[in-house]
């Protein structure tokens, strides 16, 4: 196996053979990757902009991040570690172990009718059988569709609707720190509104809470498990789809993303030595869950593909038991690369400033911290690369993307990005940041961030059954690139900038302020835990920022001070034409399950619109006691919201 290695100027050299020669470039790359018919046409461009990698090869995922390292005599190296707090148990598995049941229960599968190209619903917690349940997929070619465990019914319904499953694998429930989430009520809920037919499930029984299971229908895992004869692999096009993937916070007609298993399979392992900088054996924990991209990526396939060890972690950051867990984690299972969103270490900072339950915790094994999933303030990614003695990485990607579209990339160069920026594109990725006129904008202008097209191997392919949806979402508002729907700028180093969603760079009396950059300034202050700023619509200005804070705890300082302070910190940094004046201090900010503030919705309370809570929050009073606080200060209701600037509200 080839991993990267650190060279200087070795960044540069990469970036420029897979801009300037991209067949060639992925050519190299896929050479890692145990093919059953080598691909000789490495990028199919004749529908472009419907791009096609490696078109005329053939391959198994599950093959390469399974039975190659054990048919290389690697069988006994650990592949899996899982952690569960909430049950207080930890588990370990061999590559031999794993694929030996990923290889039974494909033939579980298998004995269901699922076949090569089938759909198969995953709606599951963070348990080893949920991966074990994808690399059964796509053992024998079949495409799998994790939904989050815990979603709403009438979400999965949704997303069966769409998706066509042959199968739906479940299982009895989900365990939260304070409570039991039972699944097979969702489920049901789930079939009965689907008009799509499901005729059968497999129900894997948790100790923690059984569940009854439906005569004809509901199949008990662990009996059939029993019985099961092994599945072996079944080769199909690299074209393929290996996977659906639901975008969240979707309306109408779920966008589902199709990940292909050959340009998949090249970028995961490709990214896996080049970005996070791993080596075979390392140890690599991703703390998301399964059901999002993160976990996909590199909870399961990057890290097997490489012949890593993942941990896999049933937890929280906080509660279980308490906010050392992941020092804890990364000691007892000597991490050598950890990555999470940056909301996990604002929750730790809040509740323990001082890293006073890190104590004890021998963390040296670790070389580096990656965050993602949300733009990161730079006093949180401060904190935590103090604390844990590591450099810190904010790097930048989509669900659509399946990798890092920038990063610092440990693994090729250390580039040493400044905090706060989300590092440079990465090979594959020719980044540029358009003004509204297609072209491109000085660096330091805010702008459009897309991506020159052909996308690199491991990017969406389409959107499931839904081609000129693909074409529509993301290629049409400038021909000839992706639109990432995020806003941001290049500084002078081609370091990368990202300020958030192109709705949330707001106008201000004719000024585009960065809501991004105006949270940054906010949660520097000392006592401040984590922010929010939307815009709110206002009669004379167009529209004016709006903060939802949350102040750590132990803390004794009056709301009201800490808030006339942030609105003075705020125009000392960025100036008068923000116009800042309004700051509300909430108890939490409202989440999606993947830790991303539902910043949408905080808009349209702000604004006093009808607003709907999301179905990937977990508990919709929050939002209730936003609107309360906002109205409190002026919005969450139809009124004229000008003020003098004097107000503090």
């Amino acid at each position: 196996m080839v991993t990267q290695s650190r060279e200087s100027g070795g960044y540069a050299r990469q970036f420029a053979h897979a801009r300037d020669e991209p067949a060639v470039f992925w050519a190299e790359q896929a050479e890692h990757i145990r093919w059953t018919r080598k691909p000789s046409i490495m990028l199919d461009d004749r529908d472009a902009p419907m791009y096609r990698w490696f078109a005329d090869g053939e391959l198994n995922t599950c093959d390469n991040c399974l039975d190659r390292h054990v048919e290389a005599g690697r069988g006994d190296r650990l592949a899996l570690i899982h952690d569960s707090p909430v049950t207080q148990s930890v588990k370990r598995y061999t590559y031999r172990e794993l694929r030996d049941m990923v290889a039974r229960f494909a033939g579980v599968i298998r004995a269901q009718g699922v076949a090569a190209g089938d759909r198969v619903i995953i709606y599951m917690p963070m348990i080893p059988e949920a991966v074990v349940a994808m690399l059964a997929c796509a053992r024998i070619g079949a495409v799998h569709s994790v939904v989050f465990g815990g979603f709403s019914g009438a979400e999965l319904a949704k997303r069966i609707d769409d998706a066509k499953p042959t199968l739906v694998l479940s299982a009895s429930c989900g365990i939260e720190p304070s409570r039991i989430v039972e699944y097979k009520p969702l489920l049901n809920q789930a079939l009965e509104l689907a008009e799509h037919k499901v005729p059968r499930c497999v129900i894997f029984q948790r100790p923690t809470r059984r569940c009854e299971l439906l005569p004809g229908r509901d199949i008990d895992w662990q009996a059939v498990l029993a019985e099961a004869e092994p599945a072996d692999c079944v080769p199909v096009a690299a074209t393929d789809p290996l996977y659906i993937l639901y975008t969240s916070g979707t309306t109408g007609r779920p966008k589902g993303v199709v990940r292909d298993n050959g340009g998949h399979a090249v970028a995961m392992h490709y990214s896996a030595g080049a970005v996070y900088g791993l080596e075979p054996d390392d140890v690599f924990w991703t703390a998301s869950d399964v059901g999002w991209v993160v976990g996909h990526s590199y909870c399961v396939y990057a890290p097997l593909l490489l012949g890593c060890t993942s941990v896999i972690y049933e937890g929280k950051p906080v509660g279980t038991p308490d906010a050392g867990a992941f020092w804890r984690v990364i000691a007892e299972h000597r991490v050598n690369v950890f990555f999470t969103a940056p909301t996990a270490f604002r929750a730790i900072k809040k509740v323990d400033p001082k890293a006073e339950m890190a104590a004890g915790y021998d963390v040296s094994s670790l070389r580096a911290l990656f965050l993602a999933g949300e733009h990161c303030d730079p006093d949180t990614a401060a904190w935590a690369g103090h604390e844990l003695g590591v450099p810190v990485v904010d790097h930048w990607w989509q669900t659509e993307t399946a990798w890092a579209i920038t990063a610092n990339p440990l693994g090729i160069e250390d580039l040493t990005s400044p905090i706060g920026s989300a590092g440079r594109p990465m090979p594959g990725f020719d980044v540029r940041v358009l003004g509204a006129d297609g072209h491109e904008v000085d660096d330091g202008e805010m702008g459009d961030i897309c991506i020159n097209l052909p996308l690199p191997p491991g990017c969406l392919s389409t959107l499931w059954q839904n081609d000129a949806g693909f074409c529509d979402a993301y290629l049409s508002a400038f021909p000839g690139y992706y639109r990432s729907g995020d806003a941001g700028h290049f500084d002078k180093q081609r370091n990368l900038w990202v300020m958030g969603r192109i709705d949330d760079i707001i106008n201000v009396a004719g000024h585009r302020l960065s809501t991004g950059l105006i949270e940054e300034v906010i949660s520097a202050h000392p006592d401040v835990a984590e922010a929010a700023v939307v815009g709110a619509r206002d009669p004379d200005k167009g529209q004016l920022p709006v903060a939802m804070v949350v102040l750590k705890s132990g803390g004794n300082r009056r709301p009201g001070d800490v808030a006339a302070e942030i609105v003075a910190r705020v125009r000392e940094e960025i100036g008068p034409v923000a116009a800042f004046r309004s700051v509300a201090v909430v108890d939490r900010l409202p989440k999606t399950r993947s830790g991303k503030i539902v910043r949408a919705t905080l808009r349209d309370i702000a604004d006093g619109a009808p607003w709907q809570a999301p179905a990937t929050i977990d508990d919709s009073s929050i939002l209730d006691d936003i609107e309360r606080q906002l109205e409190a200060i002026g919005y969450a209701c139809k009124r004229d919201m000008a003020s003098s600037d004097a107000d503090i509200r």
